[in-house]
C-alpha cells in the first residue's frame, strides 16, 4: 500500500515541478487507498494535497456530507468526489499540512456498497459509528506513510461527515490532536432533505461526548438551513455534558442555504476562527507556501450574465484539474477541481449539455489555459 501511494505521488510531484501550475509548490493526486473493512478487502477514493517537499507533515483528513434520501440518491452518491474539499485543502496545505479527502464506502469510486444506512428510523448513532469505521482504517492507512507525521492529526467533516469525526473522536484514537466539524448533522432518510426531531441529533451528539476527549471546533453557518444556530448550540451542550472538549462558532450567513460555506465558501471566510484553534493544538497556522496568482484568462464572448460570473469564479479557483465548457448560445458548464484534467473535461461539457440540452457544447479552458482552436 504504502508503494503504491508513493509512486502516485512521485509521479505528480515531477508533473508539477515541470508545468509550475496553479498549485504550485504542492503535491497533488487522486489516490484508491486500500484498506481493509469489516473483513473485505477494498479501496476508498481519496485525493492528497500537500507540501512540495521532503519531510513528514501534519496530517488533515477530511470527510463529505450526504445527499437527501431521495430517489436519485444513490446516483448522487456515485457522483461524489473527494476533489470537493479543494480549497481548504490548498488553504491547509499552504500552512504546511499534508490534506487527505477521503469518500466513505459506497460514495464516488470507493468500494464498497453505501453502508451508513439508518436500520431504524433516525438512528443516527449506529449510522456514524459505521461511518466512523471507515475514517479510522484510513486514518491507520495513511499513518504510515513517509509525508505524514502520525503523532498530529486534525480531522475535518462536513454535515454527516462532521458527526462522523465526532464518531472517531469518542474512540479517542493515537495521534488525533484535533477536531474541525463544519455543520454536523444528519438528514432524515423518512423525509428528504429535513432532519428528524432534534431530539435524535441532541441524543446522538450525548452518546459521542460520553467518551471523546478530543478538542473539538464547531462551525456552523447563521443561515444553515438544515441545523440553525439554535439546534447547535442545543448538540454542543449535550456533547460537553459528558466532559467532551469543544466550542462553538456561528459564522456569518453564506450563499442561500448557508450549509455548504466549508466546500462553497473562500477559505478567509473560516480561516479567522480556525487558525487560532490550531495554534491552540500547536499545529501550524501561518502560509508558509505562496502560491502563484491565477493568470487573467480572455472570457468567451457572447456568455450570458450567469456564465460571465461562473467564468470568474472558475479564473479565480485555484485547480489544476479544472475545465470550463460553453456552446454556442450562451450557455456553459463548470467543472471545478478533479481527479483529473481529463475527468474535469469530460464533467464540464456533460454540466454544459445538462444547462442547455440539445446543444452542442465543447471545452473551452482546462486549468488556466484557453484550449478551444
Amino acid at each position: 500500500m504504502r508503494v503504491l501511494i508513493a509512486l502516485l505521488l512521485s509521479f505528480v510531484t515531477i508533473a508539477h515541478a515541470d508545468d509550475r501550475g496553479l498549485l504550485s509548490g504542492l503535491v497533488s493526486a487522486p489516490l484508491l487507498l486500500p484498506v481493509r473493512i469489516s473483513g473485505k478487502d477494498l479501496t476508498l477514493d481519496s485525493y492528497v494535497i500537500r507540501p512540495d517537499r521532503p519531510g513528514r507533515f501534519p496530517l488533515v483528513i477530511m470527510t463529505h456530507g450526504t445527499p437527501g434520501g431521495d430517489d436519485t440518491f444513490f446516483r448522487n452518491i456515485a457522483r461524489r468526489t473527494p476533489t470537493s474539499f479543494n480549497t481548504p485543502a490548498v488553504a491547509l496545505a499552504q500552512r504546511g499540512y499534508a490534506t487527505l479527502s477521503i469518500m466513505r464506502r459506497g460514495f464516488g469510486l470507493s468500494g464498497g456498497s453505501y453502508s451508513e444506512e439508518l436500520l431504524r428510523p433516525c438512528d443516527y448513532l449506529a449510522a456514524e459509528r459505521v461511518a466512523a469505521d471507515d475514517i479510522v482504517v484510513a486514518m491507520a492507512a495513511a499513518r504510515r506513510e513517509p509525508w505524514v507525521d502520525p503523532d498530529h492529526i486534525l480531522l475535518l467533516g462536513h454535515s454527516t461527515g462532521g458527526l462522523a469525526m465526532l464518531a472517531v473522536a469518542e474512540r479517542n484514537p493515537v495521534g488525533v490532536v484535533g477536531i474541525l466539524n463544519f455543520d454536523g448533522g444528519f438528514r432524515s432518510m423518512v423525509k428528504p432533505g429535513e432532519a428528524c426531531g432534534s431530539d435524535r441529533l441532541v441524543g446522538t451528539v450525548l452518546a459521542l461526548g460520553r467518551t471523546a476527549r478530543v478538542p473539538a471546533l464547531w462551525l456552523y453557518a447563521e443561515n444553515d438551513q438544515l441545523y440553525s444556530p439554535e439546534l447547535a448550540r442545543q448538540m454542543l451542550a449535550a456533547y460537553t455534558d459528558g466532559g467532551a472538549p469543544a466550542r462553538l462558532q456561528i459564522l456569518p450567513p453564506f450563499g442561500a442555504g448557508g450549509h455548504d460555506l466549508i466546500i462553497g465558501a473562500a477559505a478567509d471566510t473560516w480561516l479567522p476562527v480556525v487558525e487560532p484553534f490550531l495554534a491552540e493544538l500547536k499545529l501550524p497556522s501561518a502560509v508558509t507556501i505562496d502560491l502563484p496568482e491565477p493568470a487573467p484568462l480572455p472570457s468567451p464572448a457572447g456568455l450570458s450574465p450567469d456564465c460571465q460570473k461562473a467564468f470568474a469564479g472558475y479564473v479565480a479557483m485555484r485547480s489544476d484539474t479544472k475545465a470550463f465548457a460553453i456552446d454556442d448560445k450562451g450557455g456553459c458548464g463548470l467543472a471545478p477541481a478533479s481527479r483529473t484534467a481529463a475527468e474535469a473535461r469530460d464533467r464540464s461539457v456533460a454540466e454544459c449539455q445538462s444547462s442547455s440540452p440539445g446543444t452542442a457544447c465543447h471545452v473551452y479552458a482546462v486549468g488556466q489555459r484557453v484550449v478551444e482552436n
